[in-house]
């Protein structure tokens, strides 16, 4: 079982440590972080975040058994008029537990925030398409295909789709009943 804590500042050089090469830097963090990447980009990263009127909100993954800092996962785009967010930085940084159902339960645990405690009406992501772990999980968490975005980020000398998923509350309620 995992928890989702607040991500402070002490968590920086570890969640640095778990990012090693510009490719994985897209991947978790898109075209906002560039690598190697710094605690100033993960300082500015938490500026705004983790206020009760924040639109993002990042977290650190914890092992309950262990205490340990397993993973890292936001919602941002915390839209409270449209009732809508995103789900970003998904990350299990610890090797040892990857494979073991970590990002269903961080998903889990991001999807009760999201709709129990914050009341939004959707959720989105993006992930690319050759992710196929990633996009497993998600539609395991009941994430739906909502689009296709082709050549959507470039690594190097080549381009990478983006697929786009969301959830909707109600959908979210069913799969938890």
């Amino acid at each position: 079982m995992i928890e989702l804590q607040y991500f402070e500042r002490s968590n920086i050089e570890q969640l640095i440590n778990w990012i090693p090469s510009p490719e994985f830097t897209l991947q978790w963090g898109g075209p906002a972080f560039q690598f190697p990447l710094t605690s100033e980009q993960l300082e500015k990263y938490l500026e705004e975040a983790n206020k009760e009127v924040s639109d993002t909100y990042i977290y650190k993954v914890i092992d309950q058994e262990s205490q340990k800092v397993i993973g890292h996962i936001s919602l941002g785009r915390v839209d409270r008029v449209h009732k809508s967010a995103r789900v970003g930085k998904v990350l299990v940084g610890s090797s040892e537990v990857r494979g073991k159902g970590i990002g269903s339960e961080m998903m889990k645990a991001v999807l009760t925030i999201a709709f129990e405690e914050l009341k939004l009406h959707k959720v989105t992501l993006g992930v690319f398409d050759f992710n196929a772990s990633a996009i497993r999980c998600y539609e395991n968490a009941g994430f739906v295909r909502e689009g296709f975005l082709r050549d959507a980020r470039k690594n190097g000398d080549e381009y990478w789709n983006l697929i786009e998923m969301g959830i909707l509350e109600n959908e979210w309620r069913e799969i938890n009943k």
